[in-house]
């Protein structure tokens, strides 16, 4: 196997979590520099694991294993690709739902705000819309709401009026560009903390992580076998709401489950863990990736 470039977060309590059996059938949604993947093959003896990953860094890192498929596709069509391989149920689904180090790492993918480069943010190099893309062609009213909504960046008006005056005179194409237009809204001393919010909206409107995201969870109820595994880490509250609501309702808005006539709710998982998992004092410090990481399981019925 090639270089594992991304330390794998919470790595011992996804194991756990996912019950392995030698024999069982898995699916690693989020390959990524294949950490998780690794341990996992190492649990198994004549099991099967498909891993998805849509990134062409990542697929050049696979490993060589004929117990594992390789799908090179967003995990959003997890349901088609297993039918393809002629898969039905599977018994446990892990998702990192984290931008690999290696991404944040890569100057000329655009994902932080440390490096210059080109302003694309895309996971998959073959995508349409670049980060460079959304600044320079939305409207007031959608530049607002990607930053609001992904960003969660309160009072984002100041920061789009900036982009929309800087892209009149001058389209935006590099990491400097944005800087630019974007350091002198930071509110306060909080410099990194909202560039770091900024980057963040960007990167999810680019890549449609939280339609992905839905598309994906509403999916595992129906490839998943009875007493098997969903194990997720989500790494800020707008993925952990969405994951929360899924296995607590089996729909990702619903907050509450509905019931039957007799009052029972009508759910198809069980939680594991109540709480979500957060990472011990060890990893916070040889890991800091893991800061912001929530792990949550649960168990389908």
């Amino acid at each position: 196997m090639g270089d594992v470039y991304h330390v794998p977060v919470l790595l011992n309590d996804c194991i756990e979590g996912l019950k392995l059996k030698p024999d069982g059938t898995y699916v690693d949604l989020t390959f990524g520099g294949g950490g998780h993947t690794r341990e996992i093959l190492n649990k198994l003896i004549n099991g099967r694991l498909i891993v998805f990953d849509q990134d062409e860094d990542a697929y050049r890192n696979r490993p060589e294993d004929e117990r594992l498929i390789f799908v090179r596709h967003n995990f959003r069509y997890l349901k088609n690709f297993l039918r393809y391989i002629g898969i039905e149920k599977v018994d446990g689904i892990l998702a990192d739902l984290g931008v690999s180090s290696h991404h944040f790492d890569t100057p000329e993918r655009g994902f932080s705000f440390r490096f210059e480069g080109d302003l694309d943010m895309r996971m998959n190099k073959q995508a349409s819309i670049t980060a460079a893309d959304v600044l320079n062609t939305y409207d007031e009213d959608s530049l607002f709401k990607v930053f609001k909504n992904y960003g969660e960046i309160k009072k984002s008006g100041k920061l789009v009026r900036a982009i929309i005056a800087q892209r009149t005179t001058r389209p935006f194409k590099m990491i400097s560009d944005l800087l630019q237009v974007a350091e002198p809204c930071v509110p306060g001393r909080e410099k990194n903390k909202f560039l770091a919010k900024v980057f963040q909206a960007l990167r999810i409107e680019v890549n449609r992580e939280m339609e992905a995201l839905k598309d994906m969870l509403m999916q595992t109820k129906d490839v998943l076998a009875p007493g098997g595994r969903l194990v997720v880490i989500s790494y800020h509250s707008l993925e952990d709401r969405l994951v929360k609501n899924f296995m607590k309702t089996g729909d990702c808005e619903q907050t509450q489950p509905e019931q039957d006539f007799y009052g029972k709710p009508l759910v198809p998982f069980i939680a594991i863990s109540r709480k979500p998992i957060v990472a011990g004092e060890q990893e916070l410090q040889s890991n800091t990736r893991s800061r912001s990481a929530k792990l949550r399981i649960c168990e389908k019925l």
